[in-house]
């Protein structure tokens, strides 16, 4: 899996998304907004990642037009 700064991930546990803010090897430093607005930051081993499919909601409208 090849990740770059701006991408979304969440922990293969499950939880919120987080964004990737840099990658070093086989680390990925992680941030997300907690519950109370609170900015968190994390190097997360790349293993216990997987990544989040954008959605494209352009392409939903295309399909409702027909």
């Amino acid at each position: 899996m090849e990740l770059k700064a701006g991408d979304v991930v969440m922990l293969k546990s499950g939880g919120q998304p987080l964004t990737v803010a840099e990658v070093k090897g086989d680390e990925v430093l992680c941030l997300w907004m907690g519950m109370e607005g609170d900015l968190f930051r994390e190097t997360l081993p790349l293993a216990t990642l997987v990544q989040v499919e954008e959605e494209d909601d352009e392409d939903d409208d295309d399909e409702d037009e027909e």
